[in-house]
This record gives C-alpha cells, sequence and structure tokens, in this order.
C-alpha cells in the first residue's frame, strides 16, 4: 500500500501547477477509486456511467464524461447521491486526469488486504501532514484496534430485528466497516431471508463532523453491499435526534479544538467543555438499556477536572466493567503522545468492580516501521476480557488484569488513571519515547489544564452575572 501512496503522492506535485490542491487531489482520488473498485465487486453503478466507460478515452471527452458521470452520480438517488454529493471535477488538463485513471487501472484494488481507500486517503494525508498540513489524524483508528474491539464486542444484529451498530465519531467507517466484516466472518457470507435486507439497509449508522471522511465512510460500505446512514453534523453541539442504538463503538477526535464551550444538551448531567467527555456523556444517551459501548478516550479523561463526575454518573447507570490501557505510541504516526484507553460498558446495571488491562507497562512504544501496533498486543486481553461481550464472564487476575471494586473507586473521586505495574521501560534511556513524543505528551497534560482554567473562568464570569 505504501508503494501505491507514494506513486499517488509523486503526482500531486505535478497536479498542483494544474490549480489542484492536496484536498481536492484526494477527494478526486476517491471518487476514481470508487468507480475502479464498483468494477471489480460489481456494484451497481448506472450503465455508461462506470469505470470501463471512462477508462479508455482521451483528451476533451475524458474530462466531459467524467463531469456527466460526476453530474449523473449526484443525481442516481440513494446512497450514490449521498455519496457523490456536491461532487465537481477539478482536473482542467486531460492529460493529468488520464495519468491518474491508468494509475488506478494498473492495481487490483479488491485483492488488497486493507480498507484500499481508507488507507490511500489516510497514507495521502498523512504525506500532507508531513509537508505542514494538519488534520490527519483526527479520521483514523488503527484497523488492529478497531478489530480487537469489534472481536470482544461481538456486534452481532442477526435474529434481532431493532438492532442496530453506531459510531457517533465515524470519521472513514472503520468500526462500522470491521463490524460488518466480523459478522460476515462469523455468517461465513449467509443470512437468513428475514435478516439479510434489515442487516444491510437498517442496522449501520454514524456521524461525522467533515464531509470527506463521511463520504469514504459511505463508499465503504456501499462497496460492502451496506446502506449505512450516516449523518453530517456535529454529534456533541447539535440537538439529539432521539435515535437509540444497541452497540456504539467509536474514538472521538482527540484535542480541545473548537471545544471551548460547553454544549447546550438537556440529557448532558455534567457541564464541561472537554469533547471527549461530552462524547461519553452522548453515548450514555444513545444507548438503549442493555446496550453496550466501547469509547476510546486519552488518559486526561480519566483524571482531568469533571472526569470524576462525569464517570460517577455513568457508573450509576451503567456497569463500566473494563478499561483497556494501550500501548505508548497506538495512535502513530498521527497522535504519537497522545495515552489512551478503551472504555467498555453496559447500560442499566449500576458499576460495582471494573475490571482494567494494561497493556502499557513495560511494553516498548509503538512506532511506525521498527515496532508496529499487530494483533499480538491485544491477544492477551481478549483471552482476559472473556466471550460475554458485556463483560460478565469469570475473569481471573493476572500481572496486567485486575479488578477495583466501586468503593475503591469511589475513594478515588471516580478517578480511573489507576496503575499498579512498575513501568521499567520509563527508567531505561534506550527505550523512552521520542523527544517530540515527549513533547506531545505535556501538550495533551497541558490542553487538559487548560481545561479545567477554563471551566474555572466560566464558573467565575457565571458567578459575576449572578450578583449583577
Amino acid at each position: 500500500m505504501s508503494d501505491v501512496v507514494n506513486k499517488l503522492w509523486g503526482f500531486c506535485h505535478t497536479l498542483r501547477h494544474d490549480g489542484i490542491d492536496y484536498g481536492d487531489y484526494i477527494e478526486q482520488l476517491t471518487y476514481l477509486l470508487f468507480l475502479k473498485m464498483a468494477e471489480e465487486r460489481a456494484a451497481a453503478i448506472p450503465k455508461g456511467y462506470d469505470w470501463a466507460s471512462l477508462k479508455n478515452l482521451s483528451g476533451t471527452a475524458l474530462t466531459d464524461h467524467y463531469a456527466d458521470i460526476l453530474r449523473k452520480l449526484r443525481e442516481a438517488g440513494g446512497l450514490l447521491a449521498d455519496i457523490f454529493a456536491q461532487a465537481t471535477p477539478r482536473f482542467n488538463n486531460p492529460v493529468n486526469l488520464k495519468r491518474v485513471i491508468a494509475m488506478i487501472d494498473e492495481e487490483d484494488w479488491s485483492a488488497m488486504d486493507v480498507d484500499v481507500k481508507g488507507a490511500a486517503f489516510e497514507g495521502l494525508l498523512e504525506k500532507a501532514a508531513s509537508e505542514g498540513k494538519k488534520g490527519a489524524g483526527q479520521y483514523f483508528t488503527p484497523r488492529v484496534l478497531i478489530k480487537s474491539i469489534v472481536r470482544v464486542m461481538k456486534p452481532d444484529p442477526r435474529g434481532k430485528p431493532e438492532f442496530t451498530i453506531a459510531d457517533p465519531a465515524c470519521g472513514t467507517g472503520g468500526f462500522l466497516v470491521c463490524s460488518y466484516e466480523w459478522l460476515i466472518e462469523q455468517a461465513k457470507g449467509v443470512f437468513d431471508r428475514a435478516d439479510a435486507k434489515r442487516i444491510k439497509t437498517q442496522t449501520y449508522h454514524g456521524q461525522d463532523l467533515v464531509p470527506r471522511p463521511r463520504r469514504l465512510a459511505l463508499m465503504n460500505l456501499f462497496l460492502h453491499g451496506v446502506e449505512p446512514r450516516i449523518y453530517l453534523g456535529d454529534t456533541i453541539y447539535d440537538p439529539f435526534r432521539g435515535e437509540k442504538n444497541d452497540v456504539i463503538l467509536t474514538n472521538p477526535p482527540f484535542g480541545t479544538r473548537g471545544a471551548n464551550q460547553a454544549p447546550e444538551r438537556e440529557d448532558f448531567t455534567i457541564e464541561t467543555s472537554n469533547k471527549q467527555l461530552n462524547f461519553l456523556q452522548h453515548v450514555l444517551t444513545a444507548l438503549k438499556p442493555g446496550g453496550r459501548a466501547a469509547i476510546v478516550l486519552p488518559d486526561n479523561c480519566l483524571f482531568e477536572g469533571k472526569a470524576g463526575e462525569v464517570f460517577e454518573i455513568l457508573m450509576q447507570d451503567c456497569n463500566v466493567h473494563t478499561i483497556l490501557r494501550l500501548p505508548r505510541g497506538t495512535f502513530t504516526p498521527y497522535s504519537q503522545g497522545v495515552k489512551a484507553n478503551v472504555i467498555f460498558f453496559q447500560k442499566g446495571l449500576p458499576t460495582e468492580q471494573v475490571w482494567i488491562f494494561d497493556a502499557r507497562s513495560n511494553v516498548p512504544g509503538i512506532t511506525k516501521k521498527d515496532r508496529p501496533l499487530t494483533a499480538q498486543h491485544f491477544a492477551e486481553f481478549e483471552k482476559s476480557y472473556g466471550d460475554n461481550p458485556n463483560g460478565t464472564s469469570k475473569r481471573t487476575a493476572i500481572e496486567r488484569f485486575r479488578s477495583f471494586g466501586i468503593n475503591e473507586v469511589k475513594e478515588r473521586g471516580y478517578k480511573l488513571d489507576i496503575t499498579w505495574l512498575k513501568d521499567d521501560s520509563l527508567e531505561d534511556s534506550d527505550e523512552l519515547p521520542e523527544p517530540q513524543d515527549l513533547a506531545s505528551e505535556a501538550v495533551t497534560e497541558l490542553e487538559a489544564v487548560v481545561d479545567d482554567l477554563r471551566e474555572i473562568v466560566a464558573l467565575v464570569e457565571k458567578e459575576e452575572l449572578v450578583e449583577k
């Protein structure tokens, strides 16, 4: 995949002379990749407006027909219209368009064992980020981590007519795609007639704030034969739609950007400007009774100012049964310094004990090339979690897996940054994180302090208004 990305990215420099910036180029690539993969998978594209109708043209006939294809798909109705909404051609020079089409046509994309468009999009954004552009990291959760979460959560809609699986910060749709791929594997590709249509058209829901990743999520699921419902909008600040779900799997965007005020949501018990804590409150609202969730949260969400208050509420309404401390560098190369966790809970029962699995202490930090994230990093966790997706399997304490009773959690003010293993790697100069990673960690912790200060300023201002 990296060779393909390098080839596609190398051509971006040529296109800049044609007035096409990196963002437009990536977007046009997704349209063309979609058409090629739709042909490979025999997906339903209007005849005469497909890849076969495009690839043998040249000159102005090519650019004119490409514009016609985008217009036709915009007007096609249904999911195709949603995918190609506002799609416009950006190629001015037919020679450049022809060259991109030829590059794409050389590859058998469907045979690659990756989420191709997601991986290409990710790789190209990484290239852009390395040149000073920002924004790549907010869209992606490592596929290895997603698959591990899906395996323990078992999002199985078979035989359950109202069952829905949602990701309220879906990015390019990784959690939804992996959930469907897991289901296909479990069902060996065969569904009961009563289940088949419902699973493909009513089960997978999502939302994202940014149009491009949302479009990729729609494309990814369409190419899997699934018609998802994916909204474009702000999950936290927009009014709650009232839709409840059986399973929610999500990794809300890290950082505090745009989070300088608390959302006005009546269903949010705790007022905070922390985006991730607000996503946690949203997930609590959006779960059906008995529903289960897994949410990725950075470390500061386990200890910062309002974290204890949010987790106190959560633990009254939900069984917060498991926390997975992720290896350092899990989100390399996008957010290397972010230390994060996965919080697993079921709505409807209060928490009595929390099991914490430490997959971080004395584990070498993840790097993109020398020590990439692999399934082996989570094998012991999955075994310890057990077969029951609601976390009720009988569990045995081991060195990395310990339980803490609710009284002990209360004594800590519901702050869940609990560690017990001595991390020898932090004292080994050869194992210390890279300087930029340490700096990124420091920035993350400073942002948490800034969040706390914002809360204090807001309280002071509110009291001054009351006194006036």
